[in-house]
């Protein structure tokens, strides 16, 4: 029983998930889902790719957080629409949740629209929001076992950050060890090394960003 209540869900979330994807595709929007473990640099990743990309494209942010605005309110100051989604106690976003979101969002006035999905690596990894791309960031502090631990979330995702790169003379973290868990996993997969503290990698990752909006 549980096995088919789960599949319903996932179900008519891809039905939601598929109406969102329609949306985005009649207004010309790219849309990213980033996804991380809390406290990995989701919205610092946002905060500088909008930083290298305002004056080049117009840019939109979803913000999910189970609880408070500050994320949106960072966001916010740097002059671009932005729209809070507080899940309260939900692990992720769903697809019902972001179309919600959507009609307080002005997609017509923009071209790319980044989503901060909840922090977590497993259910965020089940429920499509109608995205184009699917992104992960695992920090340095966080250990380079997270592939082995969490092999779904490696499996969905077109691009994988290694944030907080400036910290790697500092803690244990072997990069060429953890590259090759993910592309054992997913052997396409776009790999990043970034730093939001130093810029190191940010202007490669959004350099790939443009190129996937211009194949849209």
């Amino acid at each position: 029983m549980e096995i088919k209540v789960l599949k319903d869900i996932l179900s008519a979330n891809e039905q939601i998930a598929e109406r969102n994807r329609q949306l985005f595709d009649s207004n010309k929007v790219f849309t990213v889902n980033l996804m991380s473990s809390p406290g990995a640099g989701k919205t610092s990743l946002i905060l500088e790719t909008i930083r290298r990309l305002k004056e080049k494209t117009r840019v939109g942010v979803i913000e999910g957080d189970i609880s408070s605005s500050l994320d949106a309110e960072a966001i916010g100051k740097e002059g671009v629409p932005v729209i809070q989604i507080n899940t309260g106690g939900a692990c992720h976003l769903g697809a019902n949740m972001l179309s919600s979101a959507l009609s307080n969002m002005p997609l017509q006035d923009i071209e790319l629209l980044l989503i901060e999905n909840v922090g977590n690596l497993v259910c965020p990894a089940e429920f499509s929001l109608g995205e184009h791309k699917k992104v992960l960031i695992s920090s340095i502090p966080e250990g380079d076992d997270k592939p082995f631990k969490y092999p779904l979330m490696f499996d969905i995702v077109d691009a994988v950050l290694i944030n907080k790169i400036d910290l790697l003379p500092y803690l244990k973290f072997d990069t060429q060890a953890f590259s090759q868990a993910v592309r054992g996993i997913n052997e396409k997969v776009e790999i990043f090394q970034i730093s939001c503290a130093t810029g190191q990698g940010i202007q490669e990752w959004v350099s790939w960003l443009l190129t996937q909006m211009s194949r849209r």
